[in-house]
């Protein structure tokens, strides 16, 4: 991977390895990444593949903390006649400290970069848990309203002179990592220390009583007593913040906990719950043991990024809410073998765009990654192709 930088349009490097880009990044006032090294550099890293020929559109793939450096649209989408880059916010790797709205600022630093390359055209593409992030991204960049996360501390996202994508891509995507991380919390957990403890079999999909097949009434309870657990701890986290406020006398901000289950959604066993072409399980295993794994979603976090990521309530990075707030086209792309990101995900996603610049596209047989699946791949590159030629954002082929 070269870390030499030309501008759009030229050739060099096309079809060959991607090419590291380096970004300046909006610095936090506080520390909210362990390496020292990462906070003195103050980049945002990223890859870069380019067109054959160069291409005045860039193509932007981002989530909140992945590492999309290496994502399979890269080559696949490059060749097609576009610019494409994997990007990642300060994040990358670890969202124990995540807050949204740094991420809306890493996000702004990326497409400031490409404008200043001379890009004429971004389209930001939001998949998997950034769905949510790039609708926030996209809202805030049209009209800007925050000042504060959810927390209280000060994030200038309205001064912060965002430049709006050219178009939003939602590929794979959920709604947003609070609403599908609540929709994931097993609520039978009572004792938020032991997950094991008493826990309540009214509302545990693991007890075979329940099922599956789960009952309406079990699945009714079950939602709501998901919510409430969040909800709980929402309220758990405030009371924190006013506590350690008092105890350390304003010298200590924030500190770390842990989440116990959190991948607890009951499609994960009940294929009669939005019947669509995937397979029982979880992307991380078994739901029993994923749901426990320390790999899964959002086990390790802290008081304040839990309101700005996690909270149903309290986090802005509500996908259908913020989509309703963009003008640009948008693009809501799902598979119907994806284990994770369901078809409603995608339905409520495309509801929300309020204007009439919108399209919703299955990609038949895909899973979540793609993985061992080249032809759907260039299937989902296909209909991303098209859709830029429709919406102008990249030329018609040449006749």
């Amino acid at each position: 991977m070269t870390s030499s930088v030309t501008q759009p349009g030229s050739s060099r490097g096309a079809g060959t390895a991607p090419e590291l880009l380096a970004i300046p990044m909006a610095a936090s006032k506080r520390v909210d990444i362990y390496s020292g090294i990462a906070r003195q550099a103050g980049k945002l890293w990223a890859a870069r593949q380019r067109a054959p020929g160069g291409s005045g559109t860039a193509v932007v793939v981002i989530h909140p903390s992945s590492n999309f450096m290496g994502h399979y649209l890269l080559a696949a989408l490059s060749q097609r006649g576009v610019d494409v880059i994997g990007a990642n916010t300060r994040y990358i790797g670890n969202d124990s400290m995540l807050t949204m709205e740094n991420c809306v600022l890493d996000i702004g630093a990326i497409i400031a970069h490409l404008r200043a390359e001379g890009y004429e055209q971004v389209v930001l593409v939001g998949n998997s848990g950034g769905g949510g992030l790039s609708a926030l991204y996209q809202s805030q960049a049209e009209n800007p309203t925050i000042t504060h996360t959810p927390a209280g501390d000060p994030v200038d996202i309205v001064g912060a002179d965002l430049s709006p994508a050219d178009a939003v891509i939602e590929l794979m995507a959920h709604p947003g990592r609070a609403l599908v991380y609540t929709e994931w919390l097993d609520p039978a957990i009572t004792d938020e220390s032991d997950p094991f403890r008493e826990r309540d079999s009214t509302v545990d999909m693991f007890e075979p009583a329940n099922g599956p097949p789960y009952s309406q009434g079990f699945l009714e309870r079950y939602r709501a007593a998901q919510v409430a657990r969040n909800r709980r701890i929402t309220a758990w986290v405030h009371s924190e913040l006013d506590r350690l406020d008092e105890v350390s006398g304003g010298q200590v901000r924030d500190l770390p906990f842990t989440v116990h289950g959190t991948v607890a959604d009951p499609r994960f066993l009940d294929m009669g719950i939005e019947p669509s072409d995937r397979e029982p399980g979880t992307l991380w295993g078994p739901p029993y043991q994923a749901n426990l794994s320390p790999a899964t979603l959002g086990h390790l976090t802290s008081l304040r990024s839990w309101l700005s990521q996690w909270s149903f309530d309290e986090t802005r990075c509500n996908g259908p809410e913020q989509l309703a707030k963009v003008s640009v086209p948008v693009l809501v792309m799902y598979g119907t073998a994806d284990q994770v990101c369901f078809p409603s995900y995608a339905q409520v996603l495309f509801d929300a765009v309020p204007h009439d610049r919108k399209e919703l596209l299955a990609v038949e047989g895909a899973t979540h990654y793609f993985s061992d699946q080249p032809e759907q791949v260039l299937r989902a590159v296909d209909m991303i192709v098209e859709w830029l030629q429709r919406n102008d954002l990249i030329p018609l082929p040449a006749t």
